[in-house]
Formats: structure tokens, C-alpha cells, sequence
């Protein structure tokens, strides 16, 4: 027995320590798992009847730069004083960096614990011991670093000159003569470009998911598991799978390499690293344009990185955006001319909808800082005297633009039948293979004849269901047929009425406006009660626009003033239901073109706060016309008639109300004898009226 080993050290617990940096070790270096599993086996003969083993770390490096939880449950169980050895293949499996190796070396030679390997026994109290442990633990440390130092230099020079091998992006593929080649399967290729190509059209990563997902269109992917075999799996993409492929220069033939840094932190004391954090283009390590043959070329990808960065609105501050749809035409196109900031959308009405009022305003100060807001105004008017002058502007391109649209929707319509053929031609392989496969077999197991038909018929159910795809997708053709080049270019003559139709996209207005326009600044005249907008043209030029706006209180569908004067005149002494009516014989109607009824009467008082009618405080010195005709003992037409021959003395709030006949008044010589020449039926010669009164009188 080693003199080392004594009969202390054998009443406490063994504890054998094992790791190995990568899973790729994990799972392809056994035999080095089977020499750190095979000390407890020596641990065992040694004389140790106590033996744990701490196999937490298996795929974790020990540089001190991940978190080792089996490590730290080595230092525990030290620090505890039950433990009498630690075993370990060699010093770097138990720390490739000198904190953890002295720091561990203190507290075995605290409690007295020794440290075995393969090579002998070492007492951390004896001083030759501690020293030998100490270059054990300084020459793995410096054995990581040389090894790091090597490895990485190597692999930037052979980055550099576009050779490193790694995992490709779908669609790409090394040939026999490590050269980064297109994948050989057409169907791949046509998916991938119809990615791209749909990104060209609709302006938008998320735009492009949906149109996949809405036309359930397939597109390629490689699964984590099965990259060694690069098998190709076929599903519906993810926002990951469409982002990846529009942000990856490969698609644009160039080689990329050291996109993404590691960053170091402390934690609690310790450095702890994390990967994947995208660099700048200018920190890349290395960038090669037309290095292989790509799908679109490099000012393509330049584009569509500007548009993915406009769409992306919480990081791109201060920047105009690209078009995200709303009715909002000028949402992120327009900046305050007195702060510089972009104006806020905001979206009114009833209800709070998108599609009943907008406003922009400058609002940024006062969140960000708590100033005063700049500038207000409403965004109907404004939006339209924007459209007037860009619709002016492309007035004579409106034919060239209208030919080249029914291009594209033919190309578009041949991509999407061309992918549908493909993925045929793909399962009718698939079929033919299945049923090679289930001919060769043998009859008598029948097991496996029976595995391999199911197979088949699975094949031959998905070729049968993509032909009728292909199918419905031609019955749609026929059905939506393209216009004809006349069609459109009538339609192009008169773009107002395109442009203002209901079934416009939105979202393609804003795209055409931020290709015409660079920014629009816009400032509030007071003294001349207009907005001003200067429109900054995408060339350098530029045109001001003034747009009158509405006054304090007032929008574009408000009740006119005469209207709620009358309504105010008239509150007071009659309710809403005769106001109503009063107001329907004038002819006058709410601020959206409606006639009144009560709850619009009611409405209209509550918002300009006009008191209610309130029969309790009605005044008994008025009658109406109904009631002095009962008083009277005569018909209303009657008493109507008197008062146009001005004998019965009566007023009117406005033209058009009800008549207000005083009490007193029906006392009166003239009123009594009137009464009485029409009770007793005769006739007296009638003073001539104006025809004005007369029709007032004939629609009360």
C-alpha cells in the first residue's frame, strides 16, 4: 500500500471525478470515459468501501468560463471532511485554469484528503507534492491555451481563403473539390429563390411567412439531428426559418465567417461566457463576394437588409420605417420641423378603431422627457394632399407600371405551379422507390412485407393528394384569370380611383410613397390656421404643400355652430324629441350627413353640456297652438289661421319651432270676436300673408 494512503484516508469516501470537455467527446471518445470509470475499480483496490462518482460534467470544459455543477459538488463534499481521496484521470479533467486547480488543491490539503491519478498518489500537505501539483495544473493551463492559440489561427487562415468547411444554410452544398455549389435537387433550388423572391415583392420577413403559410407552401429544412446525413425534411416555415434565410450573405455568393463573438462576464465572481452574439459587418472576419454561385446578387441582399432594418421599429429610432399597413399613409415618413422628432400615429373615432380618424402628433419629447408636445393635426386631409402630389408625380409611368404588374403575376403564377410539380415528381419517386422496396422483400416475412405496403400506400396517398393540389391550383387559374394588358392600362389612366379604392392595400401605398418620398417635415401655421409640409423627393428635390386645418374644436364631420344654436335656443323650453323634429324641417342634418331623431339630440346637448328641458320649470304664461285651440274651443288650423291674419298675437324661438302664444293674448276684443265669427260661421275677408309665412305655417 502507497505510504501516501492511510488508514484515516481509507475510513473516508472516495470520490472519482469525471468530465470530458464536448458532447462530441461524449459521444465519440468511449474510451476515455472508460479509463475515468475504471478508478473507481481502483479506487476499490486501494481499500476505499466507500466510492462516489461525480459524472455531472461529461460535455462541459473546464476553463472556468462555463458552470461546472458536478465541480462544485466536488468542493462541497471536500469541504464537508468526509472525503479521504479524489481520483481523476489527470489534472486538466479536474480544471484547465489555475484558480480552480490551487483552489481545490487548498482544500484537499486542509482536511487532508490526498489526490490519486493514473501516475501516483500526491499529499497536498507535503511540500515537493504541492509543488509537483502545481505544474501539473500550470502546464494543462498552458497546454489549453497553446492548443486555443493554434486551432483558432489555423482557422482563420483557412477561413480566409474561403475554405473552411461548415454546416451550409439549405439550398448549398461542398462538391468533391471543397467548393460551395448550389444543392443539385431543383426542388430545393426553386423554394429557395421563391423565398427571395417573394421577399422582392412583399417588402416584409413577416409578409412572406404568411403568404407561405397562407398558400401552404412547403419549404426545405435540415434538422438538428439529422445534419451529419444532410436528410431533407419538408414542413411549413417558421418566422426563424424565412428570417435565416434572408439575413445569410451565402445566399448573395459570399463567404461569411466570424459573424458572431463570445462575450465574457463575471457572475458571483466567476467568468461565465455566452456565444451567438452578432458583430457588425465591418468586425466580420471575413467576407468574399462572388465567391460561389448565389440566388440573388449582393445589391439585392444590401436591399433587402435595409428593408428588414426599417421594419424592424423598436431598434431603428428616429429612422423612417418601411410600410406595415393602417390608414395611416405618412406612419414613420413624417418629422416635426420644430424637434427633429418623427410624429406619433394615433387612431380615433368611436370605439377607438383603426378605421375612423387619424392624428399625427409630436409626442416623443413628452414621453422620453417630459417636455411640451409640438405640433398636432389631423392626418385625413393631410394624407389625401400627400396622395394628390405623388399620384401627380407618377401620372406618366402609370402604363409602363400597369404592363410590368401583369409580368410579375404571370411569373408569380408559374413559380407556384412549377413548386407543386416538383414536389410531385418528388413523391412519385418516393412511390417507385417504395415499391421496389417492397417487390425485393421476401414473401415469407411477412412482418416486414407488410411494414414495407404501408409505406407504399403512405407514398402513393401523397402523390394522389398533391396531384389534386395541382388540380384545384389550375381550376383557380381559370377561374382568376389575368387581366389583359387594355384592362389594366385603363385602369392606370385613372389612378385616383385605383388608388382610393376600398380593396387597395394599404401597406402597398405606404411601400410606393417611401419609394418616391424620403421624408415629409411638417409644421402647424397658426396664424393661418394651414399644416405646411415639405415633401423631400428621393433625388433631392423638393415642394411644399400647405393643407388648411380645421379649427379648435373642430373636424371635417362636426354639427355646424347654426345647428347647435338652434339646438341651444331651443333646449330650454321644448324636449328632444321636438327639437328633433324642428330641426328635420329645417332641413338640417348631424355633422355625417344624418337626420335628427332624440338620441341624436341628446348626444349633441351632452357634448357642447346644453341643460336638458325639464317640465317641472316650464313657465304656465305660453301656450302652443294645441293648446290655445282647446282653450279656444276651436280646431288648431284655426287658431293657426288668426295668427297668420295677426290677430292672435304669437312668437317662435327660431324659424320653424312651435309657436308660443301668451295667455293674456286670448283675452283680447280681437281674438274673442274671431272666435265667434268662426263658431258661428261667418266669414270675414282675410288679410293677405306673405308666401314665405304661409309655407312656414302649412309645415308646422
Amino acid at each position: 500500500m502507497n505510504p501516501k494512503l492511510t488508514a484515516e484516508h481509507l475510513r473516508k469516501r472516495a470520490v472519482v471525478y469525471i468530465r470530458q470537455s464536448t458532447p462530441v467527446q461524449v459521444h465519440r471518445n468511449l474510451e476515455s470515459q472508460r479509463r475515468q470509470y475504471s478508478l473507481a475499480d481502483q479506487a476499490r483496490t486501494l481499500g476505499f468501501p466507500d466510492v462516489l462518482v461525480i459524472d455531472e460534467d461529461l460535455g462541459h470544459t473546464s476553463s472556468g468560463l462555463v458552470e461546472r455543477r458536478g465541480f462544485e459538488r466536488l468542493v462541497a463534499e471536500v469541504c464537508s471532511g468526509d472525503v479521504g481521496a479524489v481520483f481523476c484521470i489527470e489534472a486538466s479533467r479536474l480544471a484547465r485554469n489555475g484558480r480552480d486547480w490551487h483552489h481545490l488543491i487548498e482544500l484537499c490539503g486542509m482536511i487532508g484528503a490526498v489526490l490519486v491519478d493514473f501516475d501516483g498518489v500526491y499529499d497536498p500537505r507535503l511540500v515537493n507534492d504541492r509543488l509537483l501539483l502545481g505544474l501539473k495544473g500550470t502546464m494543462s493551463e498552458f497546454e489549453l491555451s497553446l492548443l486555443r492559440q493554434r486551432s483558432l489561427e489555423a482557422i482563420r487562415q483557412k477561413a480566409a481563403r474561403g475554405e473552411l468547411r461548415f454546416q451550409l444554410p439549405i439550398g448549398f452544398c461542398w462538391n468533391s473539390n471543397e467548393k460551395m455549389e448550389k444543392d443539385p435537387d431543383q426542388r430545393v433550388q426553386q423554394a429557395v429563390q421563391l423565398v427571395l423572391s417573394k421577399m422582392t415583392e412583399l417588402g416584409s420577413a413577416r409578409q412572406v411567412l404568411l403568404w407561405f403559410r397562407q398558400e401552404k407552401v412547403l419549404l426545405p429544412a435540415i434538422p438538428v439531428s439529422e445534419r451529419r446525413e444532410h436528410r431533407v425534411v419538408w414542413k411549413l416555415p417558421s418566422y426563424h426559418n424565412i428570417l435565416d434565410m434572408l439575413t445569410n450573405p451565402i445566399y448573395a455568393g459570399a463567404y461569411a465567417f466570424g459573424k458572431t463573438e463570445v462575450r465574457t462576464k463575471v457572475v458571483n465572481g466567476r467568468a461565465r461566457k455566452s456565444e451567438g452574439h452578432r458583430k457588425p459587418r465591418s468586425e466580420w472576419l471575413v467576407l468574399l463576394r462572388d465567391h460561389h454561385p448565389g440566388y440573388i446578387s449582393w445589391e439585392q441582399y444590401e436591399r433587402n437588409q435595409a428593408t428588414i432594418a426599417a421594419n424592424t421599429h423598436m431598434k431603428s429610432r428616429m429612422q423612417p420605417k418601411a410600410g406595415r399597413g393602417g390608414q395611416a399613409l405618412l406612419t414613420s415618413l413624417i418629422r416635426c420641423r420644430r424637434c427633429g422628432r418623427m410624429l406619433h400615429v394615433f387612431y380615433g373615432g368611436y370605439g377607438g378603431g383603426r378605421d375612423r380618424g387619424v392624428r399625427y402628433q409630436c409626442v416623443g419629447g413628452n414621453i422620453n422627457k417630459g417636455e411640451s408636445r409640438c405640433i398636432s393635426f389631423g392626418g385625413v386631409r393631410v394624407d389625401e394632399a400627400v396622395t394628390t402630389e405623388v399620384l401627380n408625380a407618377i401620372q406618366g409611368n402609370a402604363v409602363d407600371a400597369a404592363l410590368e404588374a401583369i409580368e410579375q403575376l404571370r411569373n408569380q403564377r408559374q413559380e407556384q405551379r412549377k413548386m407543386i410539380e416538383l414536389a410531385i415528381e418528388q413523391a412519385r419517386y418516393e412511390a417507385r422507390l417504395a415499391s421496389r422496396r417492397y417487390e425485393a422483400v421476401d414473401p415469407d416475412q411477412r412482418l416486414v412485407a407488410a411494414e414495407l405496403e404501408v409505406r407504399w400506400n403512405v407514398t402513393l396517398q401523397k402523390t394522389r393528394e398533391l396531384e389534386d393540389k395541382l388540380e384545384e391550383f389550375d381550376r383557380g387559374n381559370q377561374m382568376v384569370a389575368i387581366p389583359d394588358k387594355e384592362l389594366l392600362t385603363s385602369l392606370a389612366q385613372d389612378l385616383p380611383a385605383v388608388w382610393n379604392s376600398p380593396t387597395s392595400d394599404s401597406r402597398l401605398k405606404q411601400r410606393i410613397l417611401r419609394i418616391l418620398i424620403q421624408e415629409i417635415v411638417a409644421d402647424v401655421d397658426e396664424e393661418g390656421n394651414a399644416v405646411v409640409l415639405l415633401i423631400h423627393w428621393v433625388g433631392g428635390r423638393h415642394s411644399e404643400v400647405r393643407v388648411r386645418k380645421n379649427g379648435v374644436g373642430k373636424h371635417s364631420r362636426c354639427t355646424s355652430v347654426d345647428t347647435i344654436e338652434v339646438i341651444r335656443q331651443m333646449a330650454g323650453n321644448y324636449p328632444d324629441e321636438q327639437i328633433a323634429a324642428t330641426l328635420n324641417r329645417l332641413r338640417r342634418h348631424t355633422g355625417t350627413g344624418n337626420a335628427w331623431n332624440e338620441r341624436r339630440v341628446y348626444w349633441a346637448r351632452h357634448h357642447h353640456k346644453i341643460p336638458a328641458f325639464d317640465p317641472a320649470q316650464q313657465s304656465n304664461e305660453y301656450l302652443t297652438l294645441e293648446q290655445a285651440a282647446e282653450r279656444l274651443g276651436v280646431s288648431p288650423g284655426s287658431v293657426r289661421k288668426m295668427i297668420e291674419q295677426k290677430k292672435l298675437v304669437a312668437t317662435q324661438i327660431v324659424v320653424g319651432a312651435p309657436w308660443q302664444i301668451r295667455v293674456e293674448a286670448l283675452e283680447s276684443e280681437t281674438v274673442r270676436q274671431s272666435v265667434g265669427n268662426i263658431k258661428n260661421g261667418i266669414r270675414v275677408p282675410q288679410s293677405q300673408n306673405t308666401t314665405e309665412q304661409y309655407a312656414i305655417f302649412s309645415e308646422s
